[in-house]
């Protein structure tokens, strides 16, 4: 099994403007910190409030299992899967 690090170092990040726009943020609601993470403006949040609520899945308090996957592993998976649905 690989370690953390070994995982961490084959990784490529995509740039966040990429992501957010696959989750359909234009790139002037998107306020960038470096190339790689950014904030949603608050406006384009405000702007969604006519279309009809979402699910939410809220992923808390559990133990991670000897491999390691906790939460955030969990979350991961299920937003996954729910966008592959």
């Amino acid at each position: 099994m690989a370690s953390d690090l070994d995982i961490a170092r084959a990784s490529r990040l995509r740039p966040i403007g990429d992501i957010a726009a696959a989750a359909g943020i234009p790139a002037e609601a998107l306020i960038p910190y470096g190339h790689h993470k950014g904030k949603v403006d608050g406006g384009f949040i405000r702007s969604l409030e006519d279309r009809p609520d979402g699910a939410l899945v809220l992923v808390a308090g559990i133990s991670p299992t000897p491999a390691g996957e906790g939460k955030t592993t969990t979350s991961i998976g299920l937003g996954d899967a729910l966008r592959a649905a």
